[in-house]
């Protein structure tokens, strides 16, 4: 039919339209410093010129490929106008990498920001309390990417603990704010 046609030729435009924003760069594959029950991983550093081409200077995700093996991964600043690409021990597997080896990288910005997945100990948390998960649902994505990365960064069990109660918290406190905020105008 017409409509398929459409939406065919629409998939196609859009996978040509992606491909144009591929790039390309090589590499050196890094070792992280790691704590001591860590999995192993490593990473590259974007060229800043590449970097300076991404829609924000913040996290962001791509479909990245390397050597061949093809992931969706989200960019994070590195703090110097730039951002790295971490690559998952099972990807250096697969792409039979070994930390120093030079690589060869493609990026592709994605066109929207894939849903994050919400740890379990949060969204129990979230699940539990009051109005913070009708909250959390009317938030953006790029919001709710923040706020778990902001919960797993955390080091320590107790800090995380205490960031999942604030985030639990925080979102309805600004919300009541708010609200009291537009009462007073």
């Amino acid at each position: 039919s017409t409509l398929d046609r459409s939406s065919a030729a629409s998939d196609v435009y859009k996978r040509q339209a992606l491909d144009h924003m591929k790039q390309h760069f090589k590499e050196k594959l890094r070792r992280p410093a790691l704590a001591e029950n860590e999995e192993s991983w490593a990473f590259v550093i974007l060229p800043k010129e590449l970097s300076g081409t991404l829609a924000r200077r913040g996290r962001i995700s791509v479909e990245a490929s390397i050597n061949g093996s093809s992931f969706i991964v989200t960019l994070e600043p590195d703090g110097y106008l730039s951002h790295w690409l971490r690559i998952s021990a099972e990807i250096m597997t697969s792409a039979e990498l070994d930390f120093g080896d030079i690589v060869s990288v493609a990026i592709t910005p994605l066109d929207q920001e894939p849903e994050p997945e919400v740890p379990a100990d949060f969204k129990l948390a979230l699940g539990k309390a009051h109005d913070a998960g009708a909250v959390w649902a009317q938030t953006t994505v790029i919001a709710r990417l923040d706020w778990i990365h902001w919960i797993e960064s955390a080091k320590q069990s107790k800090t995380r603990a205490k960031r999942i109660a604030d985030a639990c918290d925080m979102p309805v406190s600004y919300t009541h704010l708010r609200a009291h905020e537009t009462s007073l105008h």
